[in-house]
């Protein structure tokens, strides 16, 4: 057979190169959104300070970004339209060291294979600058032209030779609200960068370049202009460093909850990437913290070393594998979960101690910019007492060393009027419900009622899971009958009773005898102790909890501190110190607020005074 009747019979075509291009498109170009976001991180890449987007249709009929950056020489606009054309690798090594945005030389050449093109650019030293026009990937126009310096695409007619794609588009509202999600997630990523977004002549946005000395500074004024000045009052800064990757942003207050994950930003090496495991890091941290169903507000920008991460995912570059993705999600989660557990007490603080008080080198009281230990920080722990000493200190001239606060009992016995705090000091019961100190940054109310259940809750996790729960023995042993369903009940939870510091003795039938109870029941309640943490367990069974956690909220409920019990200023002391060396101080085991701070800015605003 012949190499000509070979070819003859054969199949298999090689593909003219416009149809690979039209297809290789489609993993690039989707919607408009992804030529804005290849065009703009190209001109991020080029060192642009300023660009601007410009669009007409929601980007069907027209995107143009416009940069001041390095701009090209007549050589390089022509070959750029080419498949895998780049400046920015050369050799396999060169892929482990990507610092920059693009890399795969794919994007112009997607973009040009379904739209009509034409680029101008100019570097500062060329007396003229070059036109290239290419219209569904074949070269219509080459030569010189005048222009500014930088950088300038037009795309016209998305789709316009693949009739299929473009009747996939969605709604004019629809694709305009994909250009702005890329628009802010690339604007974020540079607050130093000027950016504006123009739509049918309308200015939608336009940032100037943030040139505060501080990056996280930058970062917040960007974060506001994007989404609200309400935004960049209630975000907390991050900024931890390890020996392999740093992480730096901000987390949002739990008020700042949305019912989607569109306010979720993830930067690594400070490119935009979705990355699921990671995210599930940080949302975690917020569990309890926000309603069930609703999703924190977020900015985070990860650096390491580009060899352990790998970008060359998929074409679009939004997905990245890291080489130890399980020390990455510990190191965040416990950077997160410190920076939460902080945010009331640190911006409270002094920026320095006095010098009458030593300073103290506290995780509490270190700046940002600490470093943690792989493969993840320990939750943060304080000394009792110091919180308070920090807390309400008033002038440095007043500061004394805090006396070490008693331990709080389970239930917080009241004492006799005659003892009274024995002087003056900056912490009230309210209604006997409510307890209100002076802060720095202005006042703090915390529901008793609930922060004690954090408390009791946290302490009774801690002991289901070490398995040894103190117990205090009864002088008269109790015994107690109950039901078929109850008995059978407490059979099946008999370990984890046990471990919260119940010594039962189970008795054929229905008999129960309680030896001994949690050494820090209230006087008198040992009979009805455990009927009441049956009856609440059963409560709770809707809520489809795990037995321990369970257990843990029923004993927190049924032990905490009631509205209406008079407290002693040493017992409310003690109390703020234990809530806030809880993991999470500002949510009860139910959901409900612990404290609400009022600031100064808040309380000048309502007495008119902003």
């Amino acid at each position: 057979m012949t190499p000509e009747t070979e070819a003859t019979d054969s199949l298999i075509r090689i593909m003219p190169e416009s149809l690979a291009n039209k297809i290789a498109a489609g993993e690039v170009v989707q919607r408009p959104a992804s030529v804005v976001k290849e065009l703009v991180e190209n001109a991020l890449d080029a060192g642009a300070r300023q660009i601007t987007v410009i669009l007409k249709d929601a980007g069907k009929t027209l995107v143009q970004v416009i940069d001041d950056g390095c701009g090209m020489s007549p050589a390089d606009a022509r070959l750029c339209f080419q498949r895998h054309a780049t400046s920015k690798i050369r050799t396999i090594e060169d892929l482990e060291r990507i610092r920059t945005l693009g890399f795969r030389g794919e994007a112009l050449a997607s973009i040009a294979a379904v739209a009509r093109v034409e680029l101008k650019t100019k570097r500062a030293h060329d007396e003229a600058g070059y036109r290239v026009q290419i219209e569904g990937g074949r070269l219509i126009a080459a030569e010189p032209c005048a222009t500014a310096n930088g950088t300038s695409v037009a795309v016209r007619n998305l789709f316009y030779n693949v009739p299929a794609r473009r009747n996939f588009l969605k709604t004019p509202a629809t694709e305009f609200k994909h250009i702005v999600e890329t628009f802010q997630v690339l604007a974020l990523s540079h607050p130093e960068v000027g950016f504006t977004l123009m739509h049918d002549d309308v200015e939608i946005y336009r940032l100037v370049p943030e040139t505060d000395p501080s990056p996280a500074e930058r970062l917040r004024r960007r974060i506001g202009t994007l989404f609200g000045p309400e935004y960049a009052l209630q975000t907390i800064p991050v900024e931890e460093t390890t020996s392999y990757l740093s992480v730096r942003g901000f987390l949002g207050r739990p008020e700042l909850h949305r019912k989607s994950r569109g306010e979720q930003f993830f930067f690594v090496n400070r490119r935009y990437v979705r990355h699921r495991y990671l995210e599930h890091a940080v949302t975690s941290s917020y569990e309890q913290l926000i309603p069930e169903g609703t999703h924190p507000f977020f900015v985070l920008f990860l650096e390491l070393d580009p060899r352990h991460v790998d970008v060359n995912v998929h074409p679009t570059k939004a997905e990245v594998k890291f080489d130890d993705e399980r020390g990455i999600y510990g190191v965040l989660r416990a950077i997160v979960r410190r920076a939460l557990s902080m945010a009331d007490l640190i911006p409270q603080l002094t920026a320095a101690p006095p010098a009458s008080v030593p300073a103290t080198t506290d995780a509490a009281t270190e700046r940002p910019n600490r470093r943690v230990d792989l493969p993840g920080a320990t939750p943060l722990r304080i000394a009792p007492g110091e919180i308070s000493r920090r807390l309400y200190a008033v002038e440095p001239a007043e500061v004394e060393p805090a006396p070490q606060p008693t331990v709080l009992p389970s239930s917080v016995r009241p004492e006799t009027d005659e003892e009274a705090p024995e002087h003056d000091t900056l912490i009230w019961q309210v209604h006997e419900r409510y307890i209100l100190t002076q802060i720095r940054s202005g006042l703090l109310l915390i529901d008793q009622n609930a922060a004690h259940e954090r408390i009791l809750y946290e302490r009774a996790l801690r002991n289901l899971e070490s398995g040894f729960g103190l117990s205090q023995q009864l002088l008269f042993p109790q015994t107690l009958e109950f039901s078929p369903a109850d008995f059978a009940l407490i059979e099946e939870l008999l370990p984890e009773l046990r471990a919260l510091g119940f010594d039962l003795e189970l008795f054929s039938g229905r008999t129960v005898v309680v030896r001994g109870v949690p050494d820090d029941i209230r006087p008198g309640d040992e009979r009805t102790m455990l009927e009441d943490l049956l009856a609440q367990y059963k409560a709770n069974l809707p809520l489809r909890l795990s037995s321990r956690e369970n257990l843990a909220r029923s004993m927190a409920r049924r032990n905490a501190i009631r509205p209406g019990t008079r407290l002693t200023e040493k017992q409310m002391r003690t109390l703020i110190d234990q809530l806030f060396l809880c993991e999470t101080p500002y949510v009860s085991p139910t959901g409900r607020p612990t404290m609400i701070r009022l600031t100064l800015e808040e309380l000048d605003r309502r007495f008119g005074r902003a």
